[in-house]
């Protein structure tokens, strides 16, 4: 992929015209040192084998409950439903997330910031940071939608213009995540392998993907060969936990079928020196509320 400053190596090829084998990773998960923040060098050295760290009781009982009014008044917002930044269910028309939400939140964007987060973003990701993207989900009892099992670099990677799998999620939980309300699935070392997808990418793909992705997802081929090879976790824990998963560890969600909601705060961290540059597979860039492009450090 030629950009306007030079040729960008493309390290990871995918949506492809026909199906071709998964990829072993060729760049670090942890860039950084137990000397460069609070994770401990043990703790680092099983996010890197595992590609995921989950982190009890980050924030404390009043802060959840400070943020879960926020999402609350986010939601009964009647100014923001035309909003394109506000994705609604599929079928129900219910918010299932609201993007860019910092912009629209002084304490998310505070939280961002917070030596708590930012610290474990600088240290994981071994530079100064910012973000690329970030969202409020909500998944309501009874009616909240599932999301098919994906890697969030793959999209990145070809409909942003990501170079490297040098970005770390943050999601913090506001509500309880028990193994039966659709919590995040995760492939434990499933990072370690990009795979592929067959398939061009559609022209503004992401008003469609962003509700329900079909584009650009694993082969169940693929998706079986890697459960059995690792197996499947999930998130649970109490709200004010947080589950720190790099940008290709292969994760999902099921349907949230029982009475209890689940909500949380998903910040996407990337490194300034991975910073976005023409997409890899698409013909043009997603808006910056999905995709900032503005790779200012944060502060």
């Amino acid at each position: 992929m030629t950009t306007t400053q030079h040729e960008q190596t493309d390290h990871y090829p995918t949506r492809l015209s026909t199906a071709s084998r998964p990829i072993d990773r060729q760049h670090p998960t942890v860039w950084g040192t137990a000397a460069d923040g609070p994770f401990t060098a043990a703790e680092l050295e099983a996010h890197e084998a595992r590609g995921f760290t989950v982190l009890e009781d980050v924030l404390s009982g009043d802060e959840v409950l400070s943020y879960r009014q926020e999402l609350s008044r986010l939601t009964s917002d009647e100014s923001l439903r035309d909003d394109e930044r506000v994705i609604t269910e599929k079928t129900s028309g219910e918010v299932r997330s609201i993007f860019e939400v910092q912009r629209f939140s002084a304490a998310i964007d505070a939280l961002s910031r917070d030596p708590r987060v930012l610290g474990r973003a600088r240290q994981l990701l071994g530079s100064d940071v910012y973000l690329h993207q970030t969202r409020v989900n909500y998944m309501p009892g009874f009616k909240g939608a599932g999301f098919y099992w994906h890697s969030d670099f793959e999209t990145w990677h070809s409909e942003d213009g990501m170079p490297l799998p040098r970005a770390v999620s943050c999601s913090i939980a506001l509500t309880d995540n028990y193994p039966f309300n659709g919590g995040l699935m995760v492939m434990p070392g499933s990072h370690r392998t990009f795979v592929p997808s067959v398939g061009e990418t559609p022209e503004h793909n992401y008003k469609s993907s962003l509700k329900e992705q079909e584009v650009g997802v694993p082969s169940q081929e693929a998706v079986t060969e890697l459960a059995h090879a690792l197996g499947i976790e999930q998130f649970t824990g109490r709200a004010g936990s947080a589950l720190w998963f790099d940008s290709n560890i292969m994760h999902g969600s099921g349907n949230n079928i029982t009475p209890f909601p689940r909500s949380n705060i998903f910040l996407v961290f990337n490194s300034v020196e991975n910073a976005l540059v023409e997409p890899f597979a698409a013909r043009g860039v997603r808006p910056d509320h999905i995709a900032n492009r503005d790779a200012t450090p944060l502060r």
